[in-house]
């Protein structure tokens, strides 16, 4: 029987950049949250008492950054609960929905600033520049203050960046709104106003994007950014003894916490552990990922048929192409057979029209394995240590 070995990295990589704990992080949210409503309030009442619709139009904004933490908060303590029932990872994706929906709350933002930046740029209201300048001025000092806190949390975190994002960008409002405010103070030109909307629009939009970007690929189960999947294959299947490597995933549960998954076949008489944990090894310390299920098995020195049963499978591995296979460093399609320097031997041949059933076109049965049948070089027995399992 192929021997099959399987391995789980511990510590799972979900740990905070800096050395900021979950709890940390909680309690700077949670401050900077403190900030924002105090002053949320404050401009309620002076804006009632100046008859500002500007003011409380902004403090409503204020509102907007103030739900973005409180969601990011509410995310994290969900996202702690431990694994239970069918939520084999816990409910670590709450922190991604929470990212989600903080940049698709900035996108629509950013598209209502953009209506008004225009509509004031062509009809310009009349503004109170000493208001404007006053509130600025204050609301600079507050998101000062909740930006360095949020910036103190692990913004490796999407659901703290999320937050994070939208305070910065009501910091640079409130610095946009401040010069415009001394602008039409001293001038009266009313424009200004509309195109410092206009600017602190395209920030918005920028920042927005990325986080539905982000967090848009892990709950689509993408590779992380930055991290090439296939490159990841050619090394693993560089290593000593390994003939092939197919059915290659990798993903993120959450940002910060990486996964992978491979099938990995190995020359006979090979040591399947000692491969496995060379395999956990090099991806552990070349790319970060500390949670791996590698399923490690025996190859055929003859021919192999993965997805085809045979004498001794009992079933076949799987019901449909999982990705390209890599083999000897090289990246071949699943579809296709793997390409040797020597030539295939007649009794090769012979073997495979023997085993390839009467009036079954051989495409036919390419495409209902999960790799079809491939030809597999192996390197020289004197690669082969002389250590067995």
């Amino acid at each position: 029987m192929a021997e099959t070995g399987k391995g789980h990295g511990h510590g799972h990589g979900h740990g905070h950049g800096h050395a900021v704990s979950t709890e940390a992080d909680r309690r700077l949210l949670t401050g900077a949250l403190a900030l924002i409503l105090g002053f949320m309030a404050v401009e309620v009442v002076v804006g009632v008492i100046a008859h500002s619709l500007a003011l409380i139009t902004d403090a409503g904004h204020m509102l907007t950054d103030a739900i973005a933490i409180a969601f990011a908060i509410i995310a994290m303590r969900i996202a702690a609960r431990p694994p239970q029932g069918g939520f084999t990872y816990g409910l670590k994706r709450a922190e991604i929905i929470s990212a989600q929906i903080n940049g698709i709350t900035l996108l629509l933002l950013s598209v209502y600033f953009v209506y008004e930046g225009v509509r004031r740029l062509i009809e310009p209201p009349e503004v109170q520049g000493v208001y404007v300048v006053v509130t600025g001025v204050a609301g600079i000092a507050v998101n000062l203050g909740a930006t360095w806190l949020l910036n103190r949390a692990n913004r490796a975190s999407l659901n703290v960046e999320g937050a994070f994002q939208h305070v910065l960008n009501d910091l640079f409002a409130f610095i946009a709104t401040t010069a415009a405010g001394v602008v039409i103070w001293l001038t009266g030109w009313g424009r200004a106003d509309a195109l410092a909307a206009l600017v602190v629009a395209a920030l918005m939009l920028k920042a927005g994007w990325g986080l539905v970007r982000d967090s848009g690929r892990v709950f689509m189960e993408a590779a992380p950014a930055g991290m090439n999947p296939a490159e990841i294959g050619r090394k693993a299947a560089a290593l000593e003894h390994v003939v092939e490597v197919h059915d290659l995933h990798i993903w993120e549960v959450t940002s910060g916490y990486p996964a992978m998954s491979a099938h990995i076949l190995v020359v006979p008489g090979a040591d399947c552990h000692a491969v496995r944990e060379a395999a956990q090894r090099m991806v552990h310390d070349e790319y970060g990922i500390a949670h791996t299920t590698l399923q490690v098995d025996h190859a055929s020195p003859r021919l192999l048929a993965i997805g085809e049963a045979s004498a001794d499978v009992a079933e076949p591995h799987c019901a449909d192409a999982h990705g390209p296979a890599h083999t000897n460093g090289r990246r071949q399609p699943a579809e296709e057979p793997a390409t040797g320097s020597k030539a295939e031997s007649p009794a090769d041949s012979a073997a495979d029209s023997t085993e390839e059933p009467a009036g079954e076109p051989t495409g036919e049965r390419r495409a209902a394995g999960c790799a079809g049948r491939r030809r597999i070089r192996f390197p020289s027995p004197g690669r082969l240590s002389d250590r067995r399992p």
